[in-house]
């Protein structure tokens, strides 16, 4: 095998994400799971692991890492940092032909980079091997309940950064009696089962979809829904996932006897353009229209919750919408709905979710790009290579050109 040097950044888009591919743990295992493997850190004063606990690692610390083969970071590298002739792992957001990361897209190519985009890299069933998603999910349930309880002065919580890990977030529920709030969660990856994961282990009962739908509690409960119990087919033929995705045109939203029983709704949902809304501005001014907090963890927009009409930041996380007026407002008044769309949430938990994240990368990722890629698993996620896009994004040309 031969010696390959593989250089972690420094995050370099603002505002600054504490989150790193690979902690000090993961370096050493790296190293001693593929012997001559040699890692650079470039320093960083906001990464969630210190240099120090690299350097304590024997991990060495250096600006400059264009003596690396492989290069990676979290989120887009700017145009301005890239070093042509370098293998890259980040997150790109290009495959979408999202248009602020065009240029980022053009420099790639010119400068002869080959692009791993996390993202693309799946499993032979199209399952992504790596995200940080699970945690997006728990911060986003978390911020579902802290919304809850600052409009109606239940209780207070304090936001998940405001504490070191996600121990600390779980303990702020100890000994706290929710009230009998209903929650509907919609979606089915990794996003969703964070969410799921969080509303278990607070205990928040989960209840089938009939029971949602015609009992009352006098606990706190929540039901899980997938694309299948929320939109049918147009013509009234049976469902089919693959079609939908292909077709979203033929069907419509079923969602309203959820909007007319929930308090909270929690959107972690993957949507592509053509998929109807959830409801309309119309139907959140019926009286009938119960939901009051919306986390929408996925944040796409225009999506499938009208009332997100903007993304929001760690620093600034809320906003409330006015059905009638049909605009953002001050959060936690009355007779609005309150939301959340941080649309990175999981920087909340860095140190946690860059401890999950290098896990991954190190048990599936790497063996692939430092020994060999049998399954194609790197080739399948590579965006560009010598200069050119790879033949399953050659899709993305009229965007880069």
């Amino acid at each position: 095998m031969t010696t390959k040097v593989i250089g972690i950044l420094r995050e370099a888009k603002k505002p600054e994400d504490l989150r790193t591919p690979l902690s000090p743990q993961n370096c050493l295992e790296l190293m001693n799971y593929f012997p001559g493997t040699k890692i650079i850190v470039q320093p960083s004063p906001f990464r969630c692991f210190t240099d120090m606990e690299y350097q304590s690692a024997g991990i060495e610390l250096k600006e400059d890492l264009s003596e690396c083969d492989i290069i990676m970071g979290v989120k887009e590298v700017p145009v301005e940092n890239l070093i042509a002739d370098k293998t890259y792992l980040f997150f790109s957001h290009t495959i979408k032909k999202q248009p602020h990361n065009r240029n980022l897209l053009r420099a790639i190519l010119q400068k002869n980079i080959t692009l791993v985009d996390y993202e693309t890299l799946t499993w032979d069933a199209g399952n992504r091997i790596i995200g940080f998603g699970r945690f997006a999910g728990i911060v986003g349930t978390h911020y579902a309940l802290l919304m809850f309880g600052r409009k109606y002065g239940f209780y207070t919580l304090q936001p998940a950064h405001e504490g070191k890990n996600y121990s600390e977030l779980l303990n702020q529920y100890l000994g706290l009696n929710l009230p009998p709030v209903k929650i509907v969660l919609c979606g089915d990856g990794r996003v969703a089962h964070g969410s799921i994961e969080l509303l278990r282990k607070l205990k928040i009962h989960q209840v089938s979809q009939p029971e949602f739908l015609t009992e009352d509690y006098n606990q706190p409960i929540f039901v899980h829904l997938r694309s299948e119990d929320y939109y049918e087919r147009k013509d009234g033929r049976p469902w089919d996932k693959a079609d939908f995705y292909k077709h979203p045109e033929d069907y419509r939203s079923c969602f309203k006897p959820y909007y007319q029983k929930a308090d909270i709704m929690i959107n972690a949902v993957f949507w592509k353009e053509g998929i109807e809304p959830f409801f309309t501005h119309e139907e959140m001014k019926d009286s009938d229209f119960r939901i009051k907090v919306i986390s929408d963890i996925s944040c796409d927009i225009p999506g499938p919750v009208p009332s997100t009409v903007r993304s929001s930041t760690i620093q600034n996380p809320f906003y409330a919408y006015n059905v009638y007026l049909e605009k953002e407002v001050a959060p936690f008044q009355p007779n609005v709905i309150d939301v959340q769309a941080v649309s990175n949430l999981p920087c909340e938990l860095p140190f946690d979710a860059s401890l999950e994240f290098g896990e991954q990368l190190v048990r599936h990722v790497l063996p692939y790009l430092l020994v060999e890629d049998k399954e194609g698993i790197i080739a399948n996620a590579t965006i560009a290579k010598g200069g050119k896009l790879t033949d399953k994004f050659v899709y993305l040309s009229d965007f880069v050109a």
